[in-house]
């Protein structure tokens, strides 16, 4: 027998494992998908081409979540559902059956304690809320928040938890938000390094200690499902299943 063929034996076989099929997780609920209002899609081409993609891989329901950012998307309820009938009634003419609804992407900042104190917010199915923080410096007042909303009947979901570097090597944080009733929100392309290694090896120990509610896309354009699909065999979204997300119920 040759070394070679030695070496062949002995050598450790790759598992390669069939794609994921997103239609496990059923609904995709952060998202950038009505034209013009924020920094995802740009025209209704972009969004129905986007949507299309969704179908494709398998999603029954999208609700999309433009930013609320006081200095450089101030968005509104009415300018959010004004433009969500406007996508609506595109799908329609063009027989696209998916369902879609939209709720907002809320940044943690002053103006969203006022919102809340007035209960002018666009939440989704059962009071949930979605919001983000800086990914810069460390928040604020969370606790205050987390109180008001929770007050208030919201379901309050930090979104894409994985991303916030302040955060990162501190378990302690995610189950003390946890503790006060915050649901927590894992972006799919960080599972796939998107947003680099550091975001990566949090998303893999988020999914390893079942810190995750919720998985989405926060699809901002095409490019992004593309490559959900492209890495579709990644280990990790296989390890979705062992967690009990939350998505199917929204």
């Amino acid at each position: 027998m040759s070394i070679f063929s030695l070496f062949k034996k002995n050598k450790k076989e790759e598992v390669v494992l069939p794609p994921f099929d997103f239609s496990e997780i059923g609904v995709d609920m952060h998202s950038h998908l009505l034209p013009g209002i924020d920094d995802g899609s740009q025209s209704m081409d972009h969004t129905i081409g986007m949507i299309l993609k969704f179908e494709e891989m398998g999603f029954q329901k999208l609700i999309t979540t433009p930013h609320i950012m006081q200095d450089c998307y101030p968005n509104s309820p009415s300018i959010i559902n004004d433009k969500l009938q406007l996508v609506r009634s595109e799908l329609e003419q063009l027989g696209i059956g998916i369902h879609l609804e939209a709720s907002a992407e809320y940044n943690v900042e002053d103006s969203l304690f006022d919102k809340v104190k007035s209960n002018d917010l666009l939440p989704f199915k059962s009071g949930h809320l979605l919001f983000e923080y800086s990914f810069f410096s460390k928040p604020n007042q969370t606790e205050k928040l987390v109180f008001d909303l929770v007050v208030k009947g919201y379901k309050p979901i930090i979104a894409h938890f994985e991303r916030y570097p302040y955060y990162h090597n501190q378990p302690e944080i995610l189950q003390s938000y946890r503790d006060r009733g915050v649901l927590i929100q894992l972006n799919l392309l960080s599972i796939i390094g998107h947003y680099g290694p550091e975001v990566q090896k949090q998303a893999f120990y988020m999914i390893d200690n079942h810190f995750v509610d919720f998985v989405a896309t926060d699809c901002h354009r095409i490019e992004h499902l593309e490559l959900l699909q492209r890495f579709a065999s990644h280990p990790y979204f296989h390890k979705l299943s062992n967690l009990e997300l939350k998505n199917k119920d929204l």
